[in-house]
């Protein structure tokens, strides 16, 4: 006689798909930062991160890449309509804008080793390429 067996379970389970959803990209731009996007249909225009993706490696940009969706009643006293609303532009399309000067630049990393701290802790700083400022990150 055949032993019955849970079939779900008596095959060698993959793990490793929960290790590739998990991933996620390490971008040069975060939320709050002034972005101008270089590529595409939206080039030229500039606006304030407001969300990032780090899964798919987009950004959400207020009033760039708007579309519009339609959206039904929900009540008797909503309206239905169509709005307008930013989608997620793909951060490889994007450059942070320095905010001295105002011109799309490229970022370096520096670590600061501040003597005057008691812990003497090493703090990572973003930099501009072109002129070597610290860039402060929004929070």
């Amino acid at each position: 006689m055949r032993i019955l067996k849970y079939r779900k379970t008596a095959k060698k389970r993959l793990h490793a798909r929960h290790a590739l959803n998990s991933k996620r990209m390490q971008l040069h731009v975060s939320k709050g930062d002034t972005v101008r996007v270089m590529r595409g249909e939206e080039k030229g225009k500039e606006g304030k991160v407001l969300r990032v993706y780090l899964k798919t490696g987009r950004v959400l940009i207020e009033g760039v890449n708007l579309v519009k969706m339609h959206r039904k009643a929900r009540t008797a006293e909503e309206q239905s309509g169509i709005r307008e609303a930013p989608a997620p532009v793909h951060s490889s399309n994007v450059m942070l804008l320095d905010p001295k000067s105002g011109e799309p630049t490229r970022t370096r990393a520096r670590f600061d080793t501040d003597t005057t701290h008691i812990e003497r802790r090493r703090t990572k700083e973003r930099v501009s390429v072109k002129n070597g400022e610290p860039i402060p990150r929004v929070r």
